[in-house]
């Protein structure tokens, strides 16, 4: 590893300290007419995210609940990352950010700008934590999906 490699990885956790200190988003949404829950038994994450959607575009995107630092960094940065975008884009980010985590340590991964979201990126070196990092994403789908049930990562 080189220090090019060290500046970059202290980036990326000060990215996931900064938003799991003040999360973004993070409030209830009266006006919501999408929602989910999500829970991580395994660590005791839970969260609920609050989509308000109308012509095909998520307008807003908010979640609360309680989890590790990478559950509540990835919650905050998700829903930075989807207000204003169409739900086919929303959709396509989650099936490659989801790509991204889960990708074997020899494969590259989704090929695309993941802006902040590439923080979360190391992740995937530490399968246990990959689950707190994708609880979010799959709570989301769930919204978008009109998915009853809670959503697991297990």
């Amino acid at each position: 590893m080189n220090d090019k490699d060290d500046m970059l990885r202290e980036l990326y956790q000060e990215v996931i300290f900064d938003h799991n200190r003040s999360p973004r988003n993070y409030r209830p949404m009266p006006g919501a007419n999408r929602h989910a829950d999500g829970h991580n038994p395994l660590c005791g994450d839970q969260l609920t995210v609050y989509l308000q959607v109308s012509d095909g575009i998520v307008h807003d995107a908010s979640f609360v609940g309680q989890g590790c630092a990478i559950s509540t960094a990835s919650a905050s940065l998700m829903t930075e990352a989807i207000k204003g975008r169409p739900l086919a884009e929303v959709e396509a980010l989650f099936r490659d950010f989801h790509a991204l985590l889960t990708a074997a340590r020899d494969e590259p991964g989704p090929q695309r700008d993941f802006g902040k979201l590439a923080a979360l990126a190391g992740v995937r070196e530490f399968p246990a934590r990959v689950k707190c990092a994708t609880l979010a994403w799959h709570t989301l789908h769930n919204a978008l999906t009109g998915e009853a049930s809670t959503a697991h990562t297990e």
